[in-house]
């Protein structure tokens, strides 16, 4: 499954790859509200709600849901700015109805409400349908749509209010510690955009990120079938240190595309395509599958070995080889007029990661 993204007649000079405060600091509210997708930042996330003030955990627990689930769109620019208090000040000058609308989206679950259409600050009938979908969430999205729909100038001064204690409680100084990590890949990705081309940055982005064969749409190889379009705006990149593994997309209707990558940092080799991971499934899903892996988890077999060991016929075996071989479980090396197999520990260990990975990319 694959998002779309729309860039015929784009120029080049228009995919901008830029760091975004507002952005960086919703991953780190989202790993807060979400620590089990961030496992390395679990003691970063304890040691932080440890230390805030005790109001601060309540209001991030009644906004929660503009960063939980997914973002809010309007909190991750397409517009970086080099400060959190500029990004701030440029959301303040979004519409009611934009900023009522978008955070509905995310409060009550993406695809369930759709916008544009009426609006529920004037709209009846789409209030209700709003308030509806929320009080199916949980009684927290209800209480925090209600509060929306019925001021949301006063939610969006709280919500400001505390993403600037959160600035003070815990951002500001990670942000610092993270500053050259986010500047070394933006020259990465810049000098590449500049020397080699769209196609040459976009892989440098992510292995789930790649141009289409036409060189007229940026594919995002993610568990859905969408489609956006850039028209003559470009796309933003915005890295994120705090963001991995996740690979965020906003494509909102006629809104410059953002998508928010994990920066570039030495260490394990990027998430296998979600196709692999499928593969690799299908591979392991036979039975007869299963007891020849057993077999080869003790030590190198050949396939007439194997096919002794199970009571099977050496062409069965060799589909079966086949298919796990496509799925690059096993591998194989000749010795004389033999071939042996053997399992390929690394890769079945790192399966359960590889999967979780492509889940929530």
């Amino acid at each position: 499954m694959t998002l779309r993204i729309d860039i015929a007649g784009v120029p080049a000079g228009r995919l901008r790859f830029a760091a975004s405060p507002l952005a960086e600091l919703t991953a780190m509210l989202h790993v807060l509200a979400e620590p089990a997708h961030h496992p390395r930042l679990t003691e970063w996330a304890d040691g932080v709600w440890a230390a805030m003030p005790t109001d601060l955990i309540r209001q991030l627990r009644e906004a929660q849901f503009l960063w939980r689930s997914s973002r809010a769109d309007f909190l991750v620019p397409a517009r970086p700015r080099p400060t959190l208090t500029a990004e701030l000040d440029d959301l303040d000058r979004i519409d009611d109805e934009t900023y009522v609308s978008t955070a509905l989206t995310t409060t009550c679950g993406n695809n369930r409400i759709h916008f544009p259409g009426p609006s529920p600050l004037a709209d009846r009938a789409a209030r209700e349908h709003a308030l509806e979908l929320a009080q199916a969430r949980g009684a927290l999205q209800e209480a925090f749509a209600e509060r929306l729909l019925a001021d949301p100038v006063a939610v969006r001064a709280q919500v400001r209010r505390t993403l600037e204690r959160c600035a003070e409680a815990f951002f500001d100084s990670a942000w610092a510690a993270v500053a050259v990590e986010l500047a070394t890949d933006l020259r990465l990705k810049n000098d590449l955009l500049r020397r080699h081309g769209i196609e040459a940055a976009l892989g440098s982005v992510s292995s789930a990120v790649s141009l289409a064969p036409d060189g007229d749409s940026i594919l995002v190889d993610q568990l859905r079938d969408n489609s956006t379009t850039a028209h003559d705006q470009g796309v933003t990149f915005i890295p994120s240190a705090y963001g991995r593994p996740h690979l965020v997309v906003v494509h909102a209707p006629g809104r410059r595309p953002v998508v928010q990558y994990p920066a570039t940092e030495p260490g394990p080799a990027e998430p296998v395509p979600q196709e692999t991971v499928a593969l690799r499934l299908d591979a392991l899903a036979h039975p007869v599958r299963l007891r020849l892996l057993r077999t080869l988890a003790r030590g190198p077999h050949t396939n007439g070995e194997l096919a002794d060991a199970w009571k099977l016929s050496p062409p069965e075996v060799s589909r079966h080889l086949a298919a796990l071989r496509r799925a690059g479980l096993l591998t194989a090396r000749r010795h004389g007029r033999y071939v042996h197999y053997a399992l390929d520990h690394t890769r079945i260990a790192t399966l359960g990661t590889d999967l979780l990975s492509a889940l929530l990319r």
